[in-house]
């Protein structure tokens, strides 16, 4: 990075990148003391994920907020683990775990330190509520500012969720960072004019699941961390 190229809003990815989903899903699931493969159905939970919101994306359903989102993903996979006769009450309680999931062990003091020197603020696919939630859970994630795929009415890798960061701050994309532990978000990030950052989280899915954080893009930033990305950005 030189001096030229720093930027002056840092915008992170908030599943997998600043909170440990698999981890959180898994911690509940078996509080619950269901009689499933915890690690199974998170990993089931989370793979639903995508293809539910090109469901959306695609105009098959209206705009769904994520929380939404997870409840019918949740419902569909209920039966294949055998819980078609959970009560609602208690979907609905599982259905918010999603909101008590906690930050990479890295996260706090990492965005601690880069607050001294830029703007920080969310750019996930989460709901506004959720977000504003985990912060909260997270022994309050220092952000500027919560922005969400619903502030846009867009699921990320839609341009106008990157490009909405700039025109909300008041900046050029080009002074917009993406921070983020998927390769394929920082790419779309990149077209739109953004810096990117990946983050190294080998444990995303898992411990059964260990993920290849090898670089895969010149162009991108590769941190191990967030205590690194500061080392990276002079921070």
């Amino acid at each position: 990075m030189t001096p030229f190229s720093q930027p002056k809003v840092l915008a992170f990815d908030v599943f997998g990148t600043v909170v440990d989903w698999h981890g959180g899903i898994v911690r509940e699931v078996e509080a619950l003391g269901l009689a499933v493969d915890a690690n199974a159905f998170a990993l089931a939970w989370r793979g639903g994920y995508r293809p539910a919101m090109q469901r959306v994306m695609r105009g098959e359903q209206g705009w769904t907020r994520i929380d939404d989102l997870h409840r019918q993903i949740l419902d569909e996979i209920l039966p294949r683990f055998g819980l078609q006769a959970m009560p609602e009450e208690q979907r609905h309680a599982l259905n918010f775990a999603w909101h008590r999931l906690d930050p990479w062990p890295d996260v706090v003091a990492g965005l601690q330190r880069l607050k001294q020197r830029f703007i920080l603020t969310t750019l996930s696919n989460g709901n506004l509520s959720l977000l504003v939630d985990l912060a909260r859970h997270g022994g309050g994630l220092p952000w500027d500012c919560v922005l969400s795929a619903e502030t846009f009415q867009r699921y990320k890798p839609d341009p106008a969720t990157y490009l909405g960061v700039a025109r909300l701050l008041d900046v050029q994309p080009a002074q917009v960072m993406l921070v983020a532990a998927h390769h394929d978000d920082l790419a779309a990030a990149r077209a739109c004019g953004l810096g990117t950052a990946y983050i190294e989280r080998p444990l995303e899915f898992g411990a059964s699941q260990i993920k290849d954080v090898s670089p895969q893009d010149g162009n991108d930033l590769h941190a191990r961390s967030f205590l690194h990305l500061t080392e990276l950005l002079g921070a």
